[in-house]
């Protein structure tokens, strides 16, 4: 079974930086999709930023030009940066392989002043 442990929330002012991480307990490779997504309070869980088996990456619009999903070995990151109150949610990581789905734990981001 995959496992996926994240860390890195917490915290911050609007404006802010904050830099997730997603340590897999397998070796990612081009067939895996890695994702994060996020619930925001009160709201249903939505797509953040994703990779693809051909070595592209997606951003919802609200995040386009301010997070960044990247993979290094076996840890996915995202940089977010610019940070606004509505980015506050608990945020997922995410593997697809083949049919099976994985899930991180999620962390807590807070945006406020």
């Amino acid at each position: 079974q995959v496992q996926l442990v994240e860390s890195g929330g917490g915290l911050v002012q609007p404006g802010g930086s904050l830099r997730l991480s997603c340590t897999v307990s397998e070796t990612i490779f081009r067939s895996h999709i890695m994702a994060w997504y996020r619930r925001p309070p009160g709201k249903q869980r939505e797509l953040v930023a994703f990779t693809t088996n051909g070595g592209g990456t997606g951003y919802a619009d609200s995040v386009k030009g301010r997070f960044t999903i990247d993979i290094a070995k076996n840890t996915v990151y995202l940089q977010m940066n610019s940070l606004k109150p509505e980015d506050t949610a608990v945020y997922y990581c995410n593997l697809k392989s083949g049919r099976d789905d994985y899930w991180g734990q999620g962390t807590q981001v807070t945006v406020s002043s």
